[in-house]
Protein backbone atom coordinates (compact mmCIF):
# COMPACT_ATOMS: atom_id res chain seq x y z
CA UNK A 1 0.00 0.00 0.00
CA UNK A 2 2.77 2.74 0.75
CA UNK A 3 4.53 1.57 -2.49
CA UNK A 4 1.61 2.90 -4.58
CA UNK A 5 0.65 5.60 -1.95
CA UNK A 6 3.88 6.82 -3.25
CA UNK A 7 3.83 6.04 -6.80
CA UNK A 8 0.21 8.51 -6.87
CA UNK A 9 2.23 11.31 -5.50
CA UNK A 10 4.80 11.06 -7.97
CA UNK A 11 2.36 11.08 -10.57
CA UNK A 12 0.72 14.16 -9.12
CA UNK A 13 3.87 15.81 -9.42
CA UNK A 14 7.55 15.93 -8.37
CA UNK A 15 8.77 18.89 -6.63
CA UNK A 16 9.15 21.42 -9.67
CA UNK A 17 5.20 20.02 -10.38
CA UNK A 18 6.64 17.73 -13.37
CA UNK A 19 4.71 14.43 -13.57
CA UNK A 20 6.99 11.43 -13.59
CA UNK A 21 6.17 9.06 -16.48
CA UNK A 22 8.04 6.50 -14.67
CA UNK A 23 5.96 6.39 -11.81
CA UNK A 24 2.88 6.48 -13.94
CA UNK A 25 3.49 3.48 -15.85
CA UNK A 26 4.19 1.76 -12.82
CA UNK A 27 1.23 2.66 -11.05
CA UNK A 28 -0.90 1.52 -14.70
CA UNK A 29 0.84 -1.57 -14.57
CA UNK A 30 -0.13 -2.30 -10.97
CA UNK A 31 -3.74 -1.25 -12.16
CA UNK A 32 -3.12 -3.54 -14.75
CA UNK A 33 -4.36 -1.33 -17.33
CA UNK A 34 -3.36 -0.57 -21.01
CA UNK A 35 -2.06 3.40 -20.63
CA UNK A 36 -1.56 5.28 -24.33
CA UNK A 37 0.73 8.08 -21.97
CA UNK A 38 -0.18 10.99 -24.74
CA UNK A 39 -3.58 10.48 -24.67
CA UNK A 40 -3.61 9.34 -21.11
CA UNK A 41 -6.13 11.51 -19.08
CA UNK A 42 -9.65 12.17 -16.79
CA UNK A 43 -11.95 10.81 -19.98
CA UNK A 44 -9.88 7.69 -20.58
CA UNK A 45 -9.87 6.73 -16.70
CA UNK A 46 -13.33 6.59 -16.62
CA UNK A 47 -13.95 4.65 -19.78
CA UNK A 48 -12.50 1.89 -17.09
CA UNK A 49 -14.78 2.37 -14.40
CA UNK A 50 -17.79 4.20 -16.09
CA UNK A 51 -21.79 1.80 -15.79
CA UNK A 52 -23.38 0.53 -18.69
CA UNK A 53 -26.15 3.11 -20.15
CA UNK A 54 -29.70 1.84 -18.82
CA UNK A 55 -32.17 2.64 -21.32
CA UNK A 56 -33.82 -0.17 -23.01
CA UNK A 57 -36.25 2.56 -24.96
CA UNK A 58 -33.71 4.08 -26.80
CA UNK A 59 -30.24 2.01 -26.91
CA UNK A 60 -29.57 -1.42 -28.60
CA UNK A 61 -26.47 -1.70 -26.83
CA UNK A 62 -25.10 0.01 -23.75
CA UNK A 63 -21.51 0.33 -23.75
CA UNK A 64 -19.59 2.87 -26.29
CA UNK A 65 -17.08 1.85 -28.58
CA UNK A 66 -14.13 3.82 -28.86
CA UNK A 67 -13.47 3.94 -32.92
CA UNK A 68 -10.90 6.42 -33.12
CA UNK A 69 -8.83 8.47 -30.78
CA UNK A 70 -5.60 11.03 -30.27
CA UNK A 71 -7.14 14.68 -31.32
CA UNK A 72 -7.48 17.25 -29.44
CA UNK A 73 -11.48 18.31 -30.34
CA UNK A 74 -13.07 16.27 -32.42
CA UNK A 75 -16.70 18.22 -33.34
CA UNK A 76 -18.74 18.05 -36.68
CA UNK A 77 -20.09 14.70 -37.03
CA UNK A 78 -22.30 13.57 -40.17
CA UNK A 79 -23.24 10.59 -42.39
CA UNK A 80 -22.78 10.30 -45.78
CA UNK A 81 -24.55 7.73 -47.63
CA UNK A 82 -22.11 6.11 -49.81
CA UNK A 83 -21.13 5.06 -46.09
CA UNK A 84 -18.13 7.05 -44.68
CA UNK A 85 -18.18 9.49 -41.61
CA UNK A 86 -17.31 13.34 -41.98
CA UNK A 87 -16.27 15.01 -38.90
CA UNK A 88 -13.72 18.01 -37.67
CA UNK A 89 -10.87 17.91 -35.39
CA UNK A 90 -11.45 21.55 -34.28
CA UNK A 91 -8.39 22.68 -32.68
CA UNK A 92 -6.17 21.12 -35.42
CA UNK A 93 -8.14 22.90 -38.07
CA UNK A 94 -8.43 19.43 -39.76
CA UNK A 95 -11.72 17.87 -41.86
CA UNK A 96 -11.48 14.23 -41.28
CA UNK A 97 -13.33 11.10 -43.25
CA UNK A 98 -13.99 8.20 -41.81
CA UNK A 99 -15.13 5.01 -43.43
CA UNK A 100 -15.86 2.15 -40.42
CA UNK A 101 -13.29 -0.12 -39.59
CA UNK A 102 -10.32 2.70 -41.04
CA UNK A 103 -8.45 5.01 -39.73
CA UNK A 104 -9.39 8.79 -40.46
CA UNK A 105 -8.58 10.40 -43.28
CA UNK A 106 -7.56 14.08 -43.53
CA UNK A 107 -10.07 15.73 -46.63
CA UNK A 108 -8.75 19.11 -46.34
CA UNK A 109 -7.68 21.81 -43.91
CA UNK A 110 -10.10 24.14 -42.24
CA UNK A 111 -10.16 27.63 -41.00
CA UNK A 112 -11.69 26.31 -37.49
CA UNK A 113 -14.18 23.85 -39.36
CA UNK A 114 -17.43 23.04 -37.21
CA UNK A 115 -20.72 21.97 -37.56
CA UNK A 116 -21.55 20.25 -40.87
CA UNK A 117 -24.72 19.07 -43.39
CA UNK A 118 -25.42 18.33 -46.78
CA UNK A 119 -27.63 20.85 -48.88
CA UNK A 120 -29.94 19.49 -51.72
CA UNK A 121 -27.27 18.68 -53.84
CA UNK A 122 -25.05 16.63 -51.38
CA UNK A 123 -22.82 19.47 -51.28
CA UNK A 124 -21.11 19.44 -48.16
CA UNK A 125 -21.62 22.76 -45.96
CA UNK A 126 -19.29 23.67 -43.04
CA UNK A 127 -19.32 26.48 -40.68
CA UNK A 128 -15.85 27.62 -40.26
CA UNK A 129 -16.31 29.92 -37.22
CA UNK A 130 -11.96 30.93 -37.23
CA UNK A 131 -12.55 32.22 -41.34
CA UNK A 132 -16.35 33.66 -39.45
CA UNK A 133 -17.74 32.18 -42.33
CA UNK A 134 -20.01 29.15 -43.74
CA UNK A 135 -18.49 27.42 -46.77
CA UNK A 136 -19.53 24.24 -49.00
CA UNK A 137 -17.74 21.36 -50.79
CA UNK A 138 -18.25 20.08 -53.87
CA UNK A 139 -17.36 16.72 -55.09
CA UNK A 140 -14.57 17.98 -56.88
CA UNK A 141 -13.22 19.37 -53.74
CA UNK A 142 -13.74 22.93 -54.34
CA UNK A 143 -14.32 25.18 -51.82
CA UNK A 144 -16.61 28.20 -51.71
CA UNK A 145 -18.60 30.43 -49.59
CA UNK A 146 -22.23 30.39 -48.54
CA UNK A 147 -22.38 33.12 -46.30
CA UNK A 148 -19.17 35.45 -44.89
CA UNK A 149 -21.18 38.73 -43.78
CA UNK A 150 -24.61 40.45 -42.82
CA UNK A 151 -25.13 44.48 -43.50
CA UNK A 152 -21.60 44.62 -44.37
CA UNK A 153 -20.03 43.64 -41.21
CA UNK A 154 -18.00 39.47 -40.96
CA UNK A 155 -19.92 37.12 -38.67
CA UNK A 156 -18.96 36.40 -35.37
CA UNK A 157 -18.03 32.59 -35.48
CA UNK A 158 -20.52 29.94 -37.57
CA UNK A 159 -21.20 27.29 -35.19
CA UNK A 160 -23.70 24.76 -36.86
CA UNK A 161 -25.48 24.01 -39.52
CA UNK A 162 -29.31 22.52 -40.95
CA UNK A 163 -30.77 21.97 -44.05
CA UNK A 164 -34.46 22.34 -44.71
CA UNK A 165 -36.38 20.04 -47.08
CA UNK A 166 -37.04 23.14 -48.75
CA UNK A 167 -33.23 23.79 -49.22
CA UNK A 168 -32.78 26.73 -47.11
CA UNK A 169 -29.40 26.64 -44.79
CA UNK A 170 -29.58 27.79 -41.27
CA UNK A 171 -26.22 28.46 -39.12
CA UNK A 172 -25.73 29.79 -35.47
CA UNK A 173 -23.44 32.34 -35.09
CA UNK A 174 -22.80 33.30 -31.54
CA UNK A 175 -20.98 36.22 -30.21
CA UNK A 176 -19.54 35.40 -26.69
CA UNK A 177 -15.96 34.17 -28.14
CA UNK A 178 -15.73 36.74 -30.16
CA UNK A 179 -13.90 40.17 -28.53
CA UNK A 180 -15.90 43.28 -28.43
CA UNK A 181 -13.35 45.12 -30.52
CA UNK A 182 -13.53 42.40 -32.95
CA UNK A 183 -17.75 42.16 -33.64
CA UNK A 184 -19.02 43.71 -36.76
CA UNK A 185 -22.57 42.78 -36.41
CA UNK A 186 -24.38 44.87 -35.56
CA UNK A 187 -22.76 47.77 -37.02
CA UNK A 188 -21.35 50.74 -34.88
CA UNK A 189 -24.81 52.30 -34.45
CA UNK A 190 -26.26 49.25 -33.26
CA UNK A 191 -30.08 48.27 -34.12
CA UNK A 192 -32.43 50.36 -32.83
CA UNK A 193 -29.59 51.12 -30.43
CA UNK A 194 -29.09 47.68 -29.67
CA UNK A 195 -26.21 45.26 -29.60
CA UNK A 196 -27.35 42.16 -29.80
CA UNK A 197 -25.28 39.71 -32.18
CA UNK A 198 -25.95 36.45 -31.49
CA UNK A 199 -28.49 35.02 -34.30
CA UNK A 200 -29.83 32.18 -35.92
CA UNK A 201 -29.39 33.20 -40.04
CA UNK A 202 -31.51 31.68 -42.66
CA UNK A 203 -29.70 31.25 -46.02
CA UNK A 204 -32.40 30.91 -48.62
CA UNK A 205 -32.10 28.77 -51.75
CA UNK A 206 -31.28 32.11 -53.90
CA UNK A 207 -28.54 33.12 -51.29
CA UNK A 208 -30.70 35.67 -49.52
CA UNK A 209 -29.75 36.09 -45.75
CA UNK A 210 -31.83 36.69 -43.13
CA UNK A 211 -32.22 36.06 -39.12
CA UNK A 212 -34.28 33.52 -37.92
CA UNK A 213 -34.17 34.66 -34.54
CA UNK A 214 -31.98 36.60 -31.49
CA UNK A 215 -30.36 34.05 -29.14
CA UNK A 216 -28.72 34.28 -25.77
CA UNK A 217 -25.82 31.75 -27.21
CA UNK A 218 -26.89 29.73 -30.07
CA UNK A 219 -24.92 26.43 -30.78
CA UNK A 220 -26.55 23.09 -32.35
CA UNK A 221 -29.78 23.26 -33.94
CA UNK A 222 -31.93 20.64 -35.36
CA UNK A 223 -35.38 20.75 -37.10
CA UNK A 224 -38.46 18.75 -36.04
CA UNK A 225 -39.73 15.77 -38.28
CA UNK A 226 -42.44 18.10 -39.74
CA UNK A 227 -40.20 20.70 -39.82
CA UNK A 228 -42.35 22.81 -37.78
CA UNK A 229 -40.18 23.67 -34.86
CA UNK A 230 -36.29 24.71 -35.09
CA UNK A 231 -34.37 23.50 -32.00
CA UNK A 232 -31.65 25.21 -30.39
CA UNK A 233 -29.16 24.93 -28.33
CA UNK A 234 -28.53 27.63 -25.87
CA UNK A 235 -24.74 26.47 -23.87
CA UNK A 236 -24.39 30.11 -22.13
CA UNK A 237 -24.61 31.41 -19.80
CA UNK A 238 -27.67 29.42 -19.39
CA UNK A 239 -28.23 25.99 -20.30
CA UNK A 240 -31.30 25.16 -21.98
CA UNK A 241 -33.31 24.97 -25.44
CA UNK A 242 -35.46 26.78 -27.69
CA UNK A 243 -38.34 25.60 -29.43
CA UNK A 244 -38.63 28.24 -32.40
CA UNK A 245 -41.83 27.92 -34.17
CA UNK A 246 -41.96 28.22 -38.21
CA UNK A 247 -43.85 28.83 -40.71
CA UNK A 248 -44.11 26.79 -44.26
CA UNK A 249 -41.66 28.85 -45.77
CA UNK A 250 -39.47 28.11 -43.09
CA UNK A 251 -39.48 32.01 -41.00
CA UNK A 252 -40.25 32.11 -37.52
CA UNK A 253 -43.76 32.76 -36.22
CA UNK A 254 -43.40 32.43 -32.21
CA UNK A 255 -40.53 30.83 -29.82
CA UNK A 256 -40.54 29.03 -26.32
CA UNK A 257 -38.31 27.02 -24.08
CA UNK A 258 -38.53 23.33 -24.69
CA UNK A 259 -36.25 21.73 -22.06
CA UNK A 260 -34.00 23.58 -18.92
CA UNK A 261 -30.71 21.84 -18.95
CA UNK A 262 -29.79 23.92 -15.67
CA UNK A 263 -28.98 20.81 -13.58
CA UNK A 264 -26.25 18.38 -12.93
CA UNK A 265 -22.68 18.64 -11.90
CA UNK A 266 -20.89 16.26 -14.45
CA UNK A 267 -19.13 18.29 -17.33
CA UNK A 268 -20.93 19.04 -20.64
CA UNK A 269 -23.13 21.94 -21.96
CA UNK A 270 -25.92 22.32 -24.43
CA UNK A 271 -24.30 22.00 -27.75
CA UNK A 272 -24.49 18.87 -30.67
CA UNK A 273 -28.44 18.65 -30.94
CA UNK A 274 -30.24 15.78 -33.30
CA UNK A 275 -34.19 14.07 -33.72
CA UNK A 276 -34.73 10.84 -34.10
CA UNK A 277 -37.90 9.72 -36.50
CA UNK A 278 -40.53 9.57 -34.06
CA UNK A 279 -39.53 12.94 -32.95
CA UNK A 280 -37.60 12.65 -29.57
CA UNK A 281 -34.43 15.27 -29.22
CA UNK A 282 -31.51 14.36 -27.85
CA UNK A 283 -28.93 17.39 -26.74
CA UNK A 284 -25.22 17.24 -25.36
CA UNK A 285 -25.56 18.13 -21.68
CA UNK A 286 -24.28 17.59 -18.19
CA UNK A 287 -23.03 14.05 -17.80
CA UNK A 288 -23.62 13.20 -22.08
CA UNK A 289 -26.50 13.04 -24.27
CA UNK A 290 -30.02 14.25 -22.98
CA UNK A 291 -32.81 12.52 -24.28
CA UNK A 292 -36.50 13.94 -24.34
CA UNK A 293 -39.66 13.25 -25.29
CA UNK A 294 -41.51 15.48 -27.79
CA UNK A 295 -43.54 16.75 -25.43
CA UNK A 296 -40.11 18.06 -23.70
CA UNK A 297 -39.55 15.35 -20.89
CA UNK A 298 -36.93 14.28 -20.51
CA UNK A 299 -36.25 10.07 -21.21
CA UNK A 300 -33.21 9.54 -19.77
CA UNK A 301 -28.87 10.76 -20.09
CA UNK A 302 -26.80 8.68 -22.38
CA UNK A 303 -23.17 8.48 -20.85
CA UNK A 304 -19.91 8.22 -22.51
CA UNK A 305 -16.31 7.76 -21.79
CA UNK A 306 -15.47 11.15 -22.55
CA UNK A 307 -17.49 14.85 -22.38
CA UNK A 308 -20.06 14.50 -25.10
CA UNK A 309 -19.18 17.42 -27.50
CA UNK A 310 -21.52 16.45 -30.71
CA UNK A 311 -23.03 13.52 -32.52
CA UNK A 312 -24.79 12.05 -35.24
CA UNK A 313 -27.34 9.21 -36.72
CA UNK A 314 -25.64 6.68 -39.64
CA UNK A 315 -24.73 3.65 -41.04
CA UNK A 316 -27.13 2.34 -43.56
CA UNK A 317 -29.89 1.86 -41.16
CA UNK A 318 -29.44 5.87 -39.29
CA UNK A 319 -29.37 3.70 -36.06
CA UNK A 320 -25.80 4.26 -35.63
CA UNK A 321 -25.09 7.17 -32.65
CA UNK A 322 -21.96 8.65 -33.54
CA UNK A 323 -20.27 10.89 -30.84
CA UNK A 324 -17.32 13.40 -30.85
CA UNK A 325 -16.22 13.28 -27.36
CA UNK A 326 -12.64 15.41 -27.18
CA UNK A 327 -10.51 13.36 -27.66
CA UNK A 328 -12.33 10.46 -29.44
CA UNK A 329 -15.06 9.18 -31.57
CA UNK A 330 -17.32 6.57 -30.10
CA UNK A 331 -20.50 4.59 -31.17
CA UNK A 332 -23.73 3.04 -29.46
CA UNK A 333 -26.40 0.80 -31.65
CA UNK A 334 -29.83 2.95 -31.15
CA UNK A 335 -33.22 1.21 -31.20
CA UNK A 336 -35.07 4.04 -33.32
CA UNK A 337 -33.35 5.36 -36.40
CA UNK A 338 -32.30 9.22 -36.58
CA UNK A 339 -34.54 11.46 -38.61
CA UNK A 340 -33.05 11.29 -42.19
CA UNK A 341 -31.54 14.10 -43.99
CA UNK A 342 -33.69 15.96 -46.48
CA UNK A 343 -31.10 14.84 -49.23
CA UNK A 344 -30.84 11.70 -48.53
CA UNK A 345 -35.01 10.83 -49.46
CA UNK A 346 -33.87 13.10 -52.45
CA UNK A 347 -30.68 10.99 -53.31
CA UNK A 348 -32.58 7.81 -52.68
CA UNK A 349 -35.09 8.17 -55.57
Amino acid sequence: MATQSNDRSEVAGNANGRIDRRALLRVAGAAGALVSLPTLGRAQIREQTMPANDLPDVLETTEAERLATGFLFTEGPLWHPDGYWYFVDLRRNHLLRMTPGKPPELVRTTEGGNGTTFDLKGRLILCEGDGRKVTRMGADGKVEPVAETYKGGRFNRPNDVVCHSNGCLYFTDPDKRRAYHEREIPGPAGDDNLWDGACVYRVAPDGTLSVLAHCEYPNGLALSIDERIMYVANTRSSKYIHAIRLDGDGRMVGRSIFADMNEGSEPGIPDGLKVDSIGRVYCTGPGGIWVFAPDGKRVGIICWPEQAVNFAFGGPDLRTLFCCAYTSVYALRVKVPGNPHPWYKLRGR
